[in-house]
This record gives structure tokens, C-alpha cells and sequence, in this order.
């Protein structure tokens, strides 16, 4: 018996509110039977207190940021030093390994905290022979846990159904797509651009970065194949127009036009294969920390992250890896973008569909928003392409839009069928063979003239 009482001290009490701050779905679950007064010191009572009372008013958990300014409004200055160490040692067990099970035997503790309280409550009526009165207050206590919330009553949640609809949105640079999207990628969601490999994905995770950066957001880019400064590089690129072998000869025109962009960009570079979606996590934690909360994250790409734990079979580990990633973007409640591989055979596809993501599938299933960008040979010649909405969680799919791709300076437009641009794009690819034929014409008359001069 004293084993029981005992067990669930000071490490684990830390642990539950560490998993509080982290999980979501445990938040959910427990909250509705977790009391501050189960807690033993005023710290942890505080922190339980605060993040509960958070919760209840926001339906979601308060970030560090949140916390601290909090704490910062304590009068008692012993609390608030108690409350600050303590915080320190949560947050230390955010990445603990053991969360899962203490999570697992958080509804025994909160069973075994309640009898704690039932015993001493009944030492007074103990004394008074009140048999009845403790057996009551023990069975109370046994059913901690036991009566659940039955769920919501549709007929009188349709206000908290309308609040919860309302998506916070961060917008793409298209205006076609943020209708479809009803209004662009939501927090807590991830969003896929497929493509095979020479097409324009990392260009295009890119145009969405530079998109975000104009409208005052911050963006955080995770690039595993280029390094930070190439990348920074193509981001020049797009906000000049200039070519990134070009930059170097415009180096003050290119400062003055990036120091005016109201947004924030971090770029930060993992080796292939050396990083998992942990190791994003991690460090988009210490980002926090730091003071910087993102707006968007953007992976580039996802397929070659690491997998947590060891799978038989590529497409098993590449499921694992989209899973992971979806999770994280609703633990963090930040939209995620990354880019995908089709197969070989999408290379000369009109539109790539589902059947050509590479791999594994269960991607297109995982994610909220999924569009594939196809360009022929032609197509890279005459600047065009198409993207195609395979997957929309928010609106219609399986639309098709023209779009000009410009990847020696990052620019990508993406059209409505209907409108002049969209018109004159799709013109070009119903007539791509013959705009190569006259392209290839044009560069074969200028060989023959500097050939001509040389003798």
C-alpha cells in the first residue's frame, strides 16, 4: 500500500504537466479529471492550474511564451521562484523517452491522489464512528476517472461547433489556391507538392516561403540535400528577380530590397538521412525558446528524413515519416509544407495524379492538402507546367490549373483555366512542340552566326 501511495512523486507529477504542454490528444483525455489539488507542491498546483484554466478558455495548450507571462504577473515572489525552477524542470522532460507510459498510468495516479485525500478527509469522522460518511468519500474517490465527458450534445454546441470551424489560415502566394483551400493551409496542417525530381519542388516550397515572408510572417526552411546559403541564395532570387549566378553583381540592390521585407526566414540545414522528424521538432522547440514562434514550417523534403524505429520495407518507414510530420504540425499547431517524389514514369504524365507518388501511398492519405506540378521537356523550354489538386481536405480536388515556372529565378504563377493568363499558359503547352521546334530553330540560327564570325 505505501508502494502505491508512493510511486507517483515528484519526477512523474513533472512529467504529467510536461505531457500537457505536449500532447494534445492526452490534454483532451485527461483534462476533464485532472485537478491542481492532486498535485503536491504550490508549483506544480500553479502550473496544472494555469495550463487547465488556458485550455478551457482557448481549447488549446498555452504556448512557453504564454506561461511566462503568466508568471510574470505572480505577486508572491517564494511562489514565483518555485514556479520558475519548476517550469525549468518540465520542460527539460518535454523529449523524455518514458512520457508514453507515465501518460499510460495518468488516470491511476489521479485515482490514487483522490484516495490520498479521501483517507486523510476521513480521519475526522473516523473519530466520530461515521462509518457511512467515509465509506462514501472512499467510494468517490475510487471512481475518479470513471464518469467521463459523454461527448458533445449537437443540439446545443452549434456555437462551439461555428468557433471550431474557423480555420486560422496562412495563405500561398495563389489566389486559385486559397480559394480551393478555403483560405490556404491551416495550423496544425500539412501540405504536399509532388513532383519527380528535376521539376521545380524545392522552387516551389520556396515560392510558399517567399509568400509567407511578404505577408509578415515567419517562416522556418529545413533543407536537407542544399546548404543554407544556396538556398538563401534562391530566396534572393525570387524577391529580385535576378538570377542566383547574378546576385553577386547586384549585391546593394538585393540588400535593399530584402531588408524591407516585413516577414522573419530561418533557414536551417540537416544532412540527408541524419535527420528525423524529432530532430525538426527539437529544434523548432528551441526556436521557441528562443523567442521566435514560426508561422510556417517548410521541409525540404520529407521523403529523405529518417524514420523513427526500423522497417522492413521503404514505404512502411516513408508512411512513418509523413505520420510523424502531420503530428508534429498538430502538436505545435503550425501549417507544415514538403515536397514529394513521383515516380519516373509521372516524368512526361500531362498530370501527375495519386497513382504516381512514389513509395508509399498512405502520404496522400496522411496529408490535408496534396497537389502535384507535372512539365514536360517543352514545358521547361517554354516555362509552363501544371499543378493538380490530388487531395483537399477544405474544398474540391481533381481540378487541374496551368501555371508559369520560371526556375532560373524562382517564379511560379499558378492560373485559373479561365483567366487571360491562364489562357495564353495553356496556349503555349497545346502548341509546346512546335514553341520547342522554334525555340531550338532560334538557338541553332545564333550557333551558325557566332560560328560564322569565328572563321
Amino acid at each position: 500500500m505505501s508502494e502505491t501511495l508512493t510511486q507517483f512523486g515528484t519526477s512523474f507529477q513533472s512529467k504529467i504537466i510536461a505531457s500537457l504542454l505536449r500532447d494534445m490528444k492526452f490534454m483532451q483525455t485527461i483534462n476533464d479529471i485532472l485537478s491542481p489539488e492532486m498535485f503536491d507542491s504550490d508549483s506544480n498546483k500553479w502550473l496544472v492550474n494555469s495550463i487547465g484554466e488556458y485550455y478551457e478558455e482557448y481549447k488549446k495548450q498555452p504556448t512557453l511564451e504564454v506561461i511566462k507571462y503568466q508568471v510574470d504577473k505572480i505577486e508572491n515572489e517564494v511562489l514565483k521562484s518555485g514556479v520558475v525552477d519548476k517550469l525549468r524542470e518540465v520542460w527539460k522532460n518535454v523529449e523524455a523517452t518514458d512520457l508514453e507510459f507515465v501518460q499510460s498510468q495518468t488516470l491511476d495516479f489521479c485515482k490514487n491522489q483522490s484516495l490520498k485525500s479521501a483517507i486523510l478527509e476521513s480521519v475526522d469522522l473516523l473519530d466520530n464512528k461515521d462509518y457511512d460518511g467515509i465509506k462514501s468519500i472512499i467510494d468517490e474517490a475510487m471512481k475518479a476517472g470513471t464518469e467521463r465527458d459523454i461527448g458533445q450534445d449537437y443540439i446545443t454546441s452549434l456555437d462551439l461547433r461555428l468557433e471550431a470551424s474557423a480555420r486560422a489560415t496562412t495563405q500561398t502566394p495563389w489566389d486559385v489556391i486559397n480559394d480551393i483551400m478555403d483560405g490556404g493551409l491551416g495550423e496544425g496542417e500539412l501540405g504536399v507538392i509532388v513532383a519527380p525530381a528535376g521539376i521545380g519542388k524545392s522552387w516551389t516550397l520556396q515560392a510558399l516561403g517567399a509568400g509567407a515572408l511578404k505577408t509578415d510572417k515567419t517562416v522556418v526552411h529545413y533543407t536537407l540535400e542544399l546548404n543554407e546559403n544556396y538556398v538563401g541564395l534562391r530566396y534572393d532570387s525570387i524577391f529580385t528577380g535576378v538570377t542566383t549566378a547574378n546576385i553577386k553583381y547586384y549585391k546593394e540592390d538585393v540588400k535593399s530590397k530584402i531588408e524591407k521585407l516585413p516577414g522573419k526566414l530561418l533557414i536551417k540545414y540537416f544532412p540527408t538521412k541524419a535527420a528525423s522528424v524529432q530532430t525538426i521538432g527539437s529544434h523548432l522547440k528551441q526556436i521557441e525558446l528562443s523567442g521566435i514562434k514560426p508561422d510556417v514550417v517548410l521541409v525540404d523534403y520529407a521523403d529523405i528524413l529518417m524514420p523513427t524505429g526500423n522497417f522492413r520495407e521503404k514505404r512502411h518507414a516513408i508512411g512513418n515519416i509523413y505520420e510523424d510530420l502531420r503530428g508534429l504540425a498538430g502538436e505545435l499547431e503550425v501549417p507544415i509544407w514538403t515536397a514529394s517524389q513521383a515516380n519516373r514514369s509521372a516524368l512526361e504524365e500531362d498530370v501527375i495524379g495519386a497513382d504516381k507518388v512514389a513509395e508509399d501511398y498512405s502520404k496522400v492519405m496522411t496529408a490535408d492538402f496534396v497537389m502535384s506540378m507535372s512539365r514536360k521537356v517543352e514545358d521547361k523550354i517554354a516555362n509552363t507546367g501544371r499543378f493538380h489538386v490530388i487531395k483537399n481536405r477544405f474544398g474540391v480536388d481533381g481540378v487541374t490549373y496551368p501555371s508559369t515556372i520560371n526556375t532560373n529565378i524562382g517564379q511560379v504563377q499558378i492560373f485559373e483555366g479561365s483567366s487571360q493568363f491562364g489562357k495564353d499558359a495553356q496556349s503555349k503547352m497545346n502548341n509546346s512542340e512546335e514553341y520547342m521546334r522554334k525555340e531550338l530553330a532560334n538557338k541553332y540560327k545564333d550557333f551558325g552566326k557566332k560560328v560564322d564570325g569565328f572563321e
